[in-house]
Formats: C-alpha cells, structure tokens, sequence
C-alpha cells in the first residue's frame, strides 16, 4: 500500500509535533513554515519569557536576600548578556528540532502556504511555487496579538509581547494592558529590572476564569513585589507621542475617569487565530466565538479531511494543548481513533510565585451543580517552602463530596508548574482524595502540600488544624 501523504500548515508547538507523530506511524509529511519551526512559542513566546523570567528572578533574590552583605543596590544585569543568552537557547531548540524532523525524514518548506483546493497544498517559497497532493491537511498556523482599534501596534511605543522580549532597553515607565499570564509574567520581568509597571484590567479579577482564591493571593504578592494593579478599568482612548503614552479611561467600580502615563504600553489583552488566506474558500470553514475554527472530536475542521490544532481551536491556547491536538490530528490522520480530551488540561503562570491549576475551579464546580468539599494547605505550614523563604503560598484540591473524586487543583508556590503534574493525573484518571495520600513524598519538598491539602478535605490533615 502507498504511504499516505500529510501536509502541515505550520510549525509552531503543535504542527511540529503533528508532524514527528505523523512520521511515526509510517506517514509521508511535508510541513510548510514560513519562519523557523517552533513557532511563536519558541522563538517569541513561551521560552524567551521564562528564559528571561529565571534571570531575572535570579537577579531579584540576589538584590532582596537580607543574609547577603555589601551593597545590593550595585548589582546590575548585563541585559545584552541575558539577550545573547536568550538567542542562544532559541537558535539551540529550533536546531535540535530541524535536527529531529529530518532525521524522521519530515520535508520541511519554507514559505508562505494554503489549501488551494481539496488534497491541494501551494506554497510561495524563495525558489517559487510549489504545489503538494496530501491524502490528509492539519493546519496549524497559531495565533497573534490582538489590539485596539484606537490602540494599534507600532513596535515602538505601542508593543506586543513579541517586541516586550527583545527591547534594547529597560524603559523606565511601562503600561501593561490586561492581567492574564502574559501581561503578569511580562510585567514581573520588567518590574524586577527596575520599571515601574502598571497594569490594567477590565475584569474584577487578575487571570480570569482562574480560580478567584489563588488569583487573589497572587495579586498581593505581585502588589507586594512591586506591580501597580488596578482591575475593572475600562480603557476609551489613547494619545500616543514620541515622548510617552497616555491611556484613559473610566473605573467600571465607580465611574471615575483616569489617565496612565509610561515610555511604551504592552498590549496582553488577547489573541485573534492565524485563519487568513489558509484555504481556497474561507467559508467553507464553520466559525465558533472569536473567529476560531470549529473541530470535532479528532480535530477535523468542517472540510473533510482538513484538520485545525493549537490556538485555531480556541479554548485556552497554550502550547501543550497544541501539542495534545497535534497528536491527536496525526493519529486520526493515520486512521487510528485518538480523541481529544481537555477534562485534564493544566495551565501554569510563571510569576514568582507560580500559580499552577487543572481540573475545575471552585466557582466552575458550583456551576455545574457539583457538591464539592475543599481542602487548603497553606505553604506558612511546609518546612520546604520556608527554607526557600516562599511561604505566601498555597494548594487548593477541590474534590466531590460523594464520592471524594478529585476534580480540580489550584497551587500558588515555586515551581508550581513542577508540582502538578500528579494532580493533573488525578483528574485525568479520576483518583481519590485517599489515592494522594497513598504514596510517599520525599521530605523536605514542597509536594508534601499536595496530599495535605487533599486530606483536610476529609478534615484529616496532619500538619495543621482540622477546625
């Protein structure tokens, strides 16, 4: 039998792994890029900022450690070091993965492509057309930063989070618009480095559709290191000059107008799909809210044998869902009967500290009806989270009240993102308050929280009180 032919549409987080999966199971894969592979996560996104957010961080604790002696105030951070450094772990990934897809015999194009009828791939490359018949299309083309009408993108005063990485200095005032993981992570960078930073959001709440508790905590920490955040502020109009921005606007708390000023402003407020121009007729093409594309349980968009992934979908875009939908396309790509399955996705904010979740909320289970019961640990109770000097912390397990069933975890601690991925297992696999306690957590670690939490569900903790 002939090998079946796929052909990728972009190869950010999800199409690459589409097409290595692909590969795999015995499928001929050509992947069209028209930048370099990884996408926007890895050369503009997911790893330049936590590469940045670890040197800052190391510079912040250095500056702020009351056991050091001399004068913290003349530490600096070498930015065009962190730069350089920054490009070299990008320019070291994208090697390895080009490395990666052609030892799996992937064929990858450079050039701007589209499905130009059914089983039909064009590509405009440097050497010109090209043209590729695939039995099956994944489209993976992710997604940009939205801006305001009044409020667009200059790459100057007006940046998103792509030029917010490589700015060639530190400005000294910088606005941020919206308080999701991109505005928080981005602020925290800037504002360790000395900026002030003001951040400003239309909802009640810092991260919306995060659970309200460790969002809530969060926000006082990061008030506490230094971030200037003001919530429901509704933003009418911008006056931009080669000097400064200005912002206005009206609280939706009470009325009352106000006026930011800063060097730039970053606009974090969301992001529209990449669905421009990606087949011969776009409304072939069924839409959901926001313009994202409509899957069904495979990934396969309303074309027939046309699948979408990653941030084209909707839903929380996050790179490792991208990666789940990639795999999950590639596999029924190949025929086999993978589904998509999102009960279990974790999401993580990598401030300082970090705030981690899967599974419901408190506010999300009491919506669907659910009777829940809820155990908290504070970190104030963990050994290791005070010999790391991190106590303002937490772990929230949310749990059935019938049958103890996890149905969701909320950690604000260091290495958060570390620390869930045996509570992302609990939900996924539907264990039980009982199945966290079962196993044995080394001590001192700050996952000693995990099972703790858990069991003062059941007012049954060890280390704090039951009352």
């Amino acid at each position: 039998m002939d090998k079946k032919n796929l052909a990728i549409i972009g190869g950010g987080p999800g199409g690459y792994l589409a097409a290595l999966r692909a590969a795999q199971l015995g499928l001929s894969v050509v992947l069209f890029e028209q930048e370099r592979v990884g996408g926007i996560c890895i050369n503009v996104g997911c790893i330049p900022t936590k590469y940045l957010l670890h040197q800052t961080a190391s510079f912040s604790q250095l500056r702020t450690n009351k056991n050091l002696d001399g004068p913290a105030g003349e530490l600096r951070l070498n930015w065009q070091k962190v730069q350089d450094g920054r490009r070299g772990v990008i320019d070291r990934l994208v090697k390895g993965l080009e490395f990666l897809l052609s030892k799996n015999k992937v064929e990858v194009i450079k050039g701007k492509a589209r499905v130009t009828s059914p089983g039909e791939v064009t590509a405009w490359t440097a050497g010109g057309e090209v043209k590729f018949q695939a039995d099956k299309i994944i489209l993976a083309t992710g997604s940009r930063p939205a801006d305001f009408p009044f409020l667009r993108f200059d790459g100057r005063k007006v940046i998103s989070s792509t030029e917010a990485l490589t700015l060639p200095e530190i400005p000294k005032r910088l606005l941020v618009v919206g308080a999701g993981a991109i505005g928080l992570e981005l602020g925290s960078i800037y504002g360790r480095l000395g900026t002030e930073v003001t951040i400003l959001e239309i909802m009640p709440s810092i991260l919306p559709g995060t659970d309200l508790i460790t969002a809530q905590r969060l926000e006082r920490i990061l008030k506490k290191q230094g971030l200037k955040i003001y919530l429901q502020m509704k933003i009418e109009a911008a006056e931009i000059t080669s000097e400064q921005v200005s912002l206005r606007g009206s609280s939706l708390l009470d009325g009352k107008p106000f006026e930011f000023t800063a060097d730039k402003v970053l606009i974090a407020a969301g992001r529209k799909p990449n669905i421009e121009e990606l087949v011969w007729d776009e409304n072939l093409l069924a839409r959901q809210k926001g313009n994202f594309l409509e899957v069904n349980s495979q990934g396969e968009t309303s074309i027939p044998g046309v699948y979408a992934i990653g941030d084209l979908t909707g839903g929380k875009l996050l790179a490792h869902k991208a990666y789940h939908d990639g795999r999950v396309a590639a596999e029924a790509a190949a025929g086999l009967s993978s589904q998509l399955d999102y009960k279990a996705l974790p999401s993580a904010i990598f401030t300082e500290p970090e705030l981690a979740s899967v599974g419901l909320s408190q506010a999300e289970a009491e919506a669907c009806g659910l009777a829940i019961k809820i155990g908290e640990f504070p970190l104030q109770a963990n050994g290791r989270a005070l010999t790391m000097d991190s106590p303002d912390g937490l772990v929230r397990i949310i749990a059935s009240q019938t049958d103890d069933e996890i149905l969701g975890a909320h950690l604000l601690a260091p290495h958060a993102s570390e620390m869930l991925p045996i509570l992302t297992m609990a939900v996924s696999r539907r264990l039980k308050i009982k199945d966290l306690d079962s196993i044995i957590y080394v001590h001192p670690t700050l996952s000693e929280a995990i099972p703790e939490a858990a069991l003062k569900a059941n007012k049954e903790a060890l280390h704090i009180l039951n009352s």
